[in-house]
């Protein structure tokens, strides 16, 4: 910092305050970071390089930028990291998974949009500081919301901020809340005092709690955790179901289970969120809560529904990132791994005919393996 940021820091809002007013707005966290990620840099590009990004093309294209907040947003040098609890008190998880006929949703997409949530409440967090400056004759700063959003290295600006460390299935991890929660930044070139969880690249002084666990990689259903802290995406389920909009690898259709949404078995299977070992840090936002049962669904009700249905009940809801058609064929592959009674086969084969090519092969395969299992 210059003496002229000494001079400006002493006008802005307190650390404690910037805690009340995050708090107030429903997240559990906060911490600021500078913007340096040379430590990130090798790892991403060795990643993208290794083609382990499949068909998200967008983690490319922008990569300078992600790697570098300046050049996404002019003269940031502070980043205000917020993390929110999203896990809803709903049906046991693991108990859906273990129901073939049940239909699989990753806990984030139950509620609303998390997109709209946390952009809401970051541009107040960034609002209320705004007023403060205004009010102190300080208005000469910059602020900037991002959730998911943008060519921001959400993950690296948490975990530089002390709000946990990036465990070996690549998610963030903290202590005291394990892994079910968002996260959301505000790139600003207001000079902040940096926290003392500030990860200092050049020490590597993150805390890791993930000592000589492995469940995560044991227990990914198709083997997509291929090192610790290395994904290969294109075997992930969460990509398959959602980011990837054509036919899915045959190999990979049997893993997948009854999964139609994303995939949780990473942290469902960490030690810092598991029950038993530790109690999940469940959410009290109600925009999280769930809609629409679909935390406990069986597969047949959602097959049969009606693209208007299908618009209805995911209305304001990131399953809204899948049309309708990738919607009919992760629940194809589901249902041929589900059970074969009479009303799924007369249900597939009655979709069958109308289906377009790409929801019909996964229908043909489906009852391939259900006619094998009968």
């Amino acid at each position: 910092m210059t003496s002229t940021d000494h001079a400006n820091a002493d006008l802005l809002p307190s650390r404690a305050d910037l805690e009340l007013w995050a708090a107030e707005l429903g997240f559990a966290q906060l911490g600021i970071t500078d913007v340096d990620l040379s430590a990130y840099d090798p790892h991403v590009r060795q990643w993208l390089q290794a083609g382990f990004a499949g068909e998200m093309g967008y983690l490319e294209r922008n990569l300078e930028k992600r790697l570098n907040p300046a050049l996404l947003e002019a003269d940031t040098c502070r980043v205000i990291s917020v993390r929110m609890d999203y896990l809803p008190d709903g049906e046991a998880p693991i108990r859906v998974l273990e129901d073939t006929s049940k239909a699989y949703i990753s806990r984030y997409t139950l509620g609303r949009d998390y997109h709209k949530v946390l952009r809401k409440r970051l541009a107040k967090l960034a609002q209320r500081i705004n007023d403060t400056l205004q009010t102190n004759q300080e208005p000469g700063y910059n602020f900037r919301a991002f959730t998911d959003s943008a060519p921001v290295l959400e993950k690296a600006l948490g975990e530089k901020a002390g709000l946990g460390w990036i465990g070996k299935h690549t998610l963030l991890l903290n202590k005291q809340a394990g892994s079910w929660f968002f996260l959301g930044e505000i790139y600003t070139n207001a000079p902040f005092p940096l926290d003392a969880g500030h990860l200092d690249p050049a020490q590597n002084s993150s805390e890791d709690g993930c000592g000589k666990c492995s469940a995560c990689i044991t227990v990914c259903p198709t083997q997509a955790i291929v090192a610790p802290r290395t994904l290969d995406a294109t075997r992930c389920i969460s990509y398959l179901t959602i980011e990837h909009k054509t036919s899915i690898p045959k190999e990979l259709r049997k893993p997948m289970g009854n999964r139609i949404f994303g995939c949780d078995d990473c942290q469902l299977f960490c030690p810092w969120n598991r029950e038993g070992t530790r109690s999940p840090t469940f959410t009290s936002e109600p925009d999280f809560q769930v809609r629409h049962e679909l935390d406990n669904v069986a597969l047949l009700d959602l097959f049969c529904w009606s693209e208007t249905e299908f618009l209805h009940h995911t209305e304001g809801s990131a399953m809204r990132r899948v049309g309708y058609d990738q919607w009919q064929r992760n629940l194809a592959v589901a249902l041929g791994n589900g059970p074969a009674t009479p009303e799924v086969i007369h249900a597939l084969q009655t979709r069958l005919p109308t289906a377009s090519s790409m929801v019909a092969e996964h229908i043909q395969w489906a009852l391939e393996q259900l006619s094998t299992s009968a």
